[in-house]
């Protein structure tokens, strides 16, 4: 057990190496933030001492040293804009889409579980067939054109709910939540619900597949035939089993939920880390897009590596395997 840790180990701390590489030659060799930063009407002087103050006088090899050096301490850079750390300046924004991500996993759950079993439970029935239907809607609409439609159909027409923003905010813990309060629940469920219509396809589909083939269980039958009730199968054998397999996606799935709210918190102006990334980008801050992208990558390694250790705990063939 300890040698499979410690081969996971050495494998995200690889990967994370290789990324680094990755994202900072990418990053940095798209662009000239100066040309951003400085006005058009700034001297040679000037720009030059702009030039030397980000550090970007250097050969792009020596910048990545100093980068790497400084990393490692936990430095990621200070932004070009906002002259202030850019992982603080990411976990500022932080709290607001860990808060649409977790809603938007809740709502995945909430409604598609039900759906899920609803369609597996009546396959050939109109309804099963109009929740798959919907599905594959899900899997397919873009993002950013189902976001606009809801702002359309609930924000514009029928005016129930807020385009942008995120309301009213109170501090849990010296955190800012919106969830707290109905004006920032109103902001909050137009895109988490946005967010969550891919995710709510996927767990539709898991919740189906599992319930067709937990019914054809023996146990299944063995409870109808001791006059168990149709409610307590359900509720009871069949919820429990399909939930594993649901709750194991979900678990891999928030890091990309997380990660790939981009598209969801710009049309709905949410200040969350992806409309930063966004901002970022159109200022050629890399600090901050550099931080965020080895965040992120940082993120996935580390639920996989637990993904990984907690497998190989409950099955010893995962380790047995990769040992080989």
């Amino acid at each position: 057990m300890l040698a499979f840790t410690i081969r996971r180990l050495s494998q995200s701390v690889v990967v994370l190496f290789v990324m680094s590489i990755i994202v900072f030659a990418g990053v940095y060799a798209i662009g000239n933030p100066v040309d951003i930063l400085i006005n058009p009407e700034a001297d040679i002087a000037e720009q030059e001492e702009t030039i030397r103050r980000l550090g970007l006088d250097k050969p792009i090899w020596t910048q990545y040293g100093l980068f790497l050096a400084n990393a490692l301490q936990g430095d990621l850079g200070n932004s070009f804009v906002h002259n202030l750390p850019a992982l603080d300046i990411i976990f500022q924004r932080l709290p607001a889409t860990l808060e649409l991500a977790f809603l938007a996993v809740g709502l995945a759950v909430v409604f598609g579980v039900p759906l899920g079993m609803l369609a597996g439970l009546k396959p050939d029935s109109v309804v099963g067939r109009v929740i798959m239907t919907g599905s594959i809607l899900g899997f397919s609409l873009p993002t950013f054109w189902v976001g606009l439609m809801l702002i359309m159909l609930f924000s514009v027409n029928m005016g129930w709910l807020p385009a942008s923003g995120r309301g009213e905010t109170v501090d849990l813990f010296g955190i800012p939540v919106s969830f707290l309060t109905l004006d920032g629940l109103s902001h909050l469920f137009l895109p988490a619900f946005n967010l969550a219509l891919f995710k709510m396809s996927l767990v539709i589909r898991l919740a189906r597949s599992g319930t067709r083939e937990v019914l054809l269980q023996d146990y299944i039958k063995f409870a109808r035939a001791k006059g168990v009730s149709d409610a307590r199968i359900i509720g009871v054998h069949v919820l429990k089993n399909i939930m594993i397999p649901v709750v194991t996606v979900l678990g891999l799935e928030l890091g990309s939920v997380i990660a790939f709210a981009v598209v969801t918190e710009t049309v709905f102006a949410w200040p969350g880390i992806g409309k930063l990334l966004i901002d970022s980008i159109s200022h050629l801050d890399r600090p901050v897009v550099v931080a965020y992208l080895l965040l992120t990558v940082t993120m996935f390694i580390v639920i996989n590596f637990v993904v990984d250790i907690l497998y190989s705990i409950l099955d010893p063939r995962v380790r047995l395997g990769g040992a080989n």
